[in-house]
């Protein structure tokens, strides 16, 4: 097989509304407007092991250029060596799992098993899961502060956070949110963790050291706020709103949602690419929009890319040190497999716009 397919895919239909006015990158055109994959466009599609059933997130580790992947409708986390470009591992036994972090320092990959209530803790060297803790109603997305060396999990149904202790691996706290818990970040520059509560559509910051909820902000233009990805040196917080399919640029100097831009339908994970400073943002309907982020913290810069329809149901999303992306796909001709999209995949593409943020 050739490293690098062909194709071109066919058209998403289907819309949403616009938002409140605010500064927008484009304007949200219907997503029948959407291009599909161009035929240009790079990728390749190597086959998963297990049934054609749901993924969920994903968490790559630069240190050891390892990828781990939720496949939550076979109960087990995939592992892909980024640098051989092969599946090294399967680890069973994961009921339903829904996140996955691995947290490079540690040497631990943290799985959030929603049919089991729990995060299991997998040592990176041997693949052994290790530990259990008990992780509330619906554990989902996780975040790991690295000066309390704790764990913060998504507990989505049961409207908290959940707090692990990497120590001991036991929980140490439970922080009541007020609504449902969408994904959890945390932010380095002010220590906080960051969380959505996408039944209120406001975005919460927890102070780890009381661990209780020490600020609220409103959303205004989002209707549940579910994906959530913290670019630190530009202190933006970037939302994804898969009630509207808007993903929205919030000031973590200001505290306010300074821009609003259009995404696919139903937007789900999003990923964040340092080295080149693009922010990837897939949705269950299987568009994946691009921005390019820019500027300083005082002035951030966004710029959208592209939104292409890539593939069905490719809504999670990660990427390597080499800057190449990965949608797994749960039945692709009646087979799960990995798809991996060239680096610089999509760009450039003329006539695109631009947005200075203030």
């Amino acid at each position: 097989m050739p490293l690098y397919l062909i194709a071109i895919l066919g058209l998403w239909a289907g819309g949403g509304p616009r938002p409140p006015a605010l500064p927008t990158a484009t304007a949200p055109a219907p997503v029948r407007a959407v291009p599909a994959v161009p035929a240009r466009a790079r990728f390749r599609d190597l086959p998963l092991p297990g049934r054609p059933t749901r993924f969920d997130y994903e968490s790559y580790d630069p240190l050891r250029h390892l990828l781990f992947i939720a496949h939550l409708g076979d109960s087990q986390v995939l592992v892909f060596d980024t640098h051989s470009q092969k599946l090294v591992h399967v680890i069973r036994g994961i009921a339903k799992v829904h996140g996955v972090l691995a947290v490079s320092a540690l040497g631990r990959v943290y799985a959030s098993a929603t049919g089991s209530n729990q995060v299991a803790v997998i040592d990176e060297k041997t693949f052994q899961v290790v530990a259990r803790a008990p992780a509330g109603v619906y554990p989902d997305g996780l975040a790991y502060d690295p000066k309390t060396r704790e764990i913060y999990i998504s507990d989505e149904a049961g409207g908290t956070d959940t707090v692990i202790a990497a120590g001991s691996n036991r929980r140490v706290a439970t922080i009541p949110l007020g609504g449902e818990a969408g994904n959890t970040q945390y932010d380095p520059v002010s220590g906080l963790i960051f969380v959505d509560v996408q039944t209120e559509n406001r975005l919460k910051a927890i102070a780890p050291a009381r661990h209780a909820i020490v600020a609220s902000y409103a959303l205004p233009g989002c209707r549940h706020d579910h994906g959530l990805n913290i670019i630190a040196p530009l202190r933006l917080a970037m939302i994804a709103c898969d009630g509207n399919a808007r993903l929205l640029a919030f000031s973590l100097r200001t505290h306010r949602v300074i821009a609003r831009f259009p995404v696919g339908p139903d937007p789900d994970v999003l990923a964040w690419d340092a080295g080149r400073r693009r922010l990837y943002v897939a949705a269950e309907s299987g568009v994946v929009a691009a921005f390019a982020v820019h500027g300083s913290a005082s002035a951030p810069r966004v710029e959208t890319l592209w939104r292409r329809y890539v593939a069905r149901e490719a809504h999670s999303i990660a990427v390597d040190s080499e800057h190449r992306l990965y949608l797994p796909l749960e039945n692709l001709h009646g087979h799960p497999v990995l798809r991996i999209l060239a680096p610089g995949f999509g760009e450039p593409l003329r006539g695109r716009s631009r947005h200075g943020l203030n």
